[in-house]
């Protein structure tokens, strides 16, 4: 069952091309705010991915991140 919710999602995916992900300085311009809010947002749950030191945002998770706290105010 799970291997079939994976290949599910896999195909999903497949359909929709791939965005670039975003660096800190663009997620700053963005959102208009500067990059040690960026550093505290993150703290508090903005999700990110490292890969090594670099910090890259994607943007549709960065979409959903947007919606929930709009849900919140």
């Amino acid at each position: 069952m799970r291997q079939s919710n994976r290949q599910a999602r896999n195909k999903a995916s497949d359909n929709q091309p791939l965005q670039p992900l975003l660096t800190i300085a663009d997620v700053c311009r963005l959102f208009q705010i500067s990059r040690p809010t960026i550093y505290t947002l993150i703290d508090q749950g903005l999700p990110v991915m490292k890969f090594g030191k670099a910090v890259r945002f994607s943007p549709t998770s960065l979409q959903r991140w947007l919606a929930r706290r709009e849900e919140i105010a």
